[in-house]
Formats: structure tokens, C-alpha cells, sequence
């Protein structure tokens, strides 16, 4: 441990030395009375200092949590010298992100001569994304708190901040299913539950699907056609070039909640989820099922953050098998870098099935006091319409979710919006 006089033990030798310079300037013995108290602390807390040897070593209870949660940190020390440590004080060393939390007002106690002592702290999870604790700084001083030694334990211990993902009741309906049994109900006709139509009896139909009642009134055999169920395929597109961030979160913030939650819940319903992270580093995870896919899928999405590029990129770069045929392409993005943009644009051109859910970014922007900054925030603003009326002319599903306001009801207020997009498409 490494020594240190605390701002008490010089504070003591000037009042004792200005005392004993009184002393003799004054010829009276008043002044070295008051200062021999002074004097003799410095004096027996040099004498009796000793490094304290500490062990330390120290735990979490979890290395997994939710924004917004805490984890318990467990710290063992151990004073393994043959003194007793009068004062002893045990401060985090957190990482950007992570936070103690403190409840009643703590006072530093001593520890015995091989004594073990166990010291839990409590650490709130404020930001999603993977974190490493720091480790742990030890502070010990003697009785009377002249001379102190620290300790620091730079061991780093993992923990994994999951996102808490947006609440979602409905989600968007895909254009085409695939041939998996799912949730989805297909366009199609086949083997199902959901009623499609009814038609004529055929050779093969099954005589449980026979509708009595049509066949009675038609006097011709009747049966129901049914929409089977199937499973979609979803490719979750997030933006990774640029960014708008504010004191209380920002455009990657809700493009991580909201693809956790999107993840979750299309996973749920048995489709088929995949991830691309298009920006300065292109990364990507191609469709899956099940929940070790969902681990997958949040444990990329705890890595994603903003990466300056220049490079110009298309989707040339991207893996064919990242994007299935038939695929439910949901882009989060804010529409800020034009290399996102003419990829998106590009998908639609390709006839691919596109929601582009805009992060808007304009709550995080300042328009400025002058005239002419609001004049250009609302040049801005005319070519962000002209761009969003280009997504809809080209047939993709075009949705605007600002900071704050929930996912849910504009995820639901694309249903109208699918049903003109795929007729523009045609």
C-alpha cells in the first residue's frame, strides 16, 4: 500500500512549530504547552506507523442485468498483518454507465489483527452495453488520521447490461411468409385455422372442412379454405454511421431498445430474426430461431456503437444469406448519412419488403436564436419530407418515432400504410 500524510498531519507541525517559534520570540512557556500536544501526535503517529498488509479480493452477485437495475458487489478484505487497522474505507472504481448506490451515510470502521471482513455495495446499471468494473481502491489511516495508505485493485470484473426493451403488442405484418409453421398468417390458401373463403368440394378435401350449412343452401358440397400459419423472416437493419445524442439519450439509444424489443417478440412468434449493423464497421448475424438466437442477437447489440467512416458503402458489402428472399427488412435509422439512405433506397428498388422507421432526430437539434439557423432548420426539414415522400413513392413503409413517445402505436399505425405500400410496389 502506498503511504501518504493526510492534510491533518502538516496542519499539525505548522501550529506546532509556530508555537515553539512563539515560545522563544516571547521568552514564556505558554506557547510550547500548547503546542507539545501537536507535536507529540506527529511523534507517536511516526513511531507507530506500520503499512497494513490487506488482502482484497471481490465478487458480483451477477454479471447479466437489465438498464435500470442493480447488482450487489461483495468485497472480502483480510488483514493479514499482526496489527489492527484503526480506520478502514473501500471506494469504487465504476466505469461510465455503472453508479453506486448509496443509503445511509457510512462511517469507516477498523479491522483486527487477521480479522476477514465482508463489505457489499450496491451498483446501479444506468446505459445499456457491456461494462468492466474497475476495481476496488482501499483507504487505511490511524487513530488519529495523520498518515493514510491506499490500495487499489485493478481487477476488472464483466457485467453485461442488457436494454430494457420497448413494451410492443403489435408488430408489423409481413408481406410474404416463409414455409415454416409460425404465427403469421399467410396470404395463401392451405392448412390452418384462420378462415379464408369458401369454395367448391374438390377430390382430396378433407370432409371435416365441409361447410353444411353453404353446401345445404348452394346444393352443391361446400367446404371452408382456410390461411395456414407461418413464420416470416426479419432482418432488423440498424444504422451505425451517424447519430444525434442529447443529455437524456439519444437516436442509438432507441434503435438498440427498440431492435431488443423487435427481436423478442418476432422471436416469440417463431419467425426468423437476423441483424445487420450497417456503419463504419459493417457487422451482421444471420436469421435464426429459438432463444439462444435471442441471447445472440442482444449480446451484438450490446456492442453496437457509432464508428466515423468515410468509405463509401452499398449493399454490395452486405452477405447474401444475411438477406433472405422474402424477407421483412425493418431499418432504424435516422436518416442522417446518405450512404444509409441510398441503401434503403436501393432495397426498395430491389422490391424488397422495407419498413424504415425514421429515429427522429429533430427533438435532439437546436434550430439557433438567428434567423438565418432557422431559416436552414427549415431547408432541413423541407428535404427531410422530399426524402420520406421518396420512400413512400418507391413503395416502402415509411414511420416516424420521436424521443419519448412510445414504439408501440407507431408500429400500429403501419397496418393502412402496408396495404397502399404494396399496391405503389405493384
Amino acid at each position: 500500500m502506498r503511504p501518504a500524510a493526510s492534510p491533518r498531519l502538516p496542519g499539525y507541525v505548522v501550529l506546532g512549530v509556530a508555537a515553539g517559534l512563539a515560545a522563544l520570540l516571547l521568552g514564556r512557556p505558554e506557547p510550547a504547552v500548547l503546542a507539545a500536544p501537536f507535536l507529540l501526535a506527529v511523534a507517536g503517529a511516526l513511531a507507530a506507523a506500520r503499512r497494513p498488509e490487506l488482502a482484497v479480493s471481490y465478487r458480483l452477485d451477477r454479471d447479466r442485468a437489465l438498464e435500470g437495475e442493480e447488482v450487489e458487489l461483495s468485497v472480502l478484505v483480510t488483514n493479514l498483518g499482526p496489527r489492527p487497522v484503526a480506520r478502514l474505507e473501500v471506494e469504487l472504481v465504476l466505469p461510465r454507465g455503472l453508479s453506486e448506490v448509496f443509503g445511509p451515510r457510512r462511517e469507516a470502521s477498523g479491522l483486527g489483527a487477521g480479522a476477514t471482513r465482508t463489505i457489499v455495495r450496491r451498483v446501479r446499471c444506468r446505459r445499456w452495453g457491456g461494462r468492466l468494473l474497475g476495481g476496488v481502491r482501499l483507504r487505511a489511516s490511524d487513530h488519529l488520521g495523520l498518515l493514510k495508505w491506499t490500495r487499489e485493485d485493478s481487477r476488472a470484473l464483466p457485467v453485461r447490461v442488457f436494454p430494457q426493451p420497448e413494451a410492443l403488442h403489435r408488430l408489423v405484418r409481413p408481406a410474404e411468409t416463409q414455409a415454416h409453421a409460425g404465427n403469421q398468417v399467410s396470404r395463401l390458401q392451405g392448412e390452418g385455422i384462420e378462415f379464408a373463403d369458401i369454395r367448391a368440394f374438390v377430390p382430396g378435401d378433407r370432409v371435416r372442412r365441409i361447410n353444411w350449412r353453404a353446401s345445404a343452401r348452394r346444393g352443391a358440397i361446400q367446404v371452408n379454405a382456410m390461411h395456414p400459419e407461418r413464420n416470416a423472416d426479419v432482418v432488423l437493419f440498424l444504422d451505425t454511421f451517424s447519430g444525434v445524442q442529447g443529455r437524456t439519450g439519444g437516436t442509438l439509444d432507441m434503435a438498440v431498445r427498440a431492435a431488443a424489443a423487435l427481436a423478442e417478440k418476432h422471436l416469440g412468434q417463431r419467425d426468423r430474426v437476423g441483424l445487420i449493423g450497417f456503419g463504419g464497421t459493417l457487422r451482421w448475424l444471420q436469421p435464426g430461431m429459438g432463444d439462444r438466437q435471442l441471447y445472440r442477437l442482444v449480446d451484438a447489440l450490446l456492442d453496437t456503437e457509432i464508428v466515423l467512416s468515410y468509405a463509401w458503402k452499398g449493399l454490395e458489402v452486405i452477405p447474401p444469406r444475411t438477406l433472405p428472399p422474402q424477407s421483412l427488412v425493418i431499418a432504424l435509422s435516422p436518416l442522417l448519412d446518405d450512404r444509409v439512405t441510398a441503401a434503403l433506397l436501393d432495397l426498395c428498388g430491389r422490391g424488397r419488403d422495407l419498413v424504415v422507421v425514421e429515429l427522429d432526430p429533430a427533438p435532439f437539434i437546436d434550430p439557433g436564436p438567428r434567423e438565418t439557423d432557422r431559416l436552414a432548420f427549415r431547408l432541413w426539414a423541407m428535404e427531410r419530407e422530399a426524402m420520406r415522400a421518396r420512400f413512400r413513392a418507391l413503395g416502402a413503409t415509411h414511420l416516424r418515432w420521436r424521443h419519448g413517445q412510445p414504439l408501440d402505436p407507431v408500429l400500429a399505425a403501419a397496418a393502412p400504410l402496408r396495404r397502399g405500400a404494396r399496391l405503389a410496389a405493384r
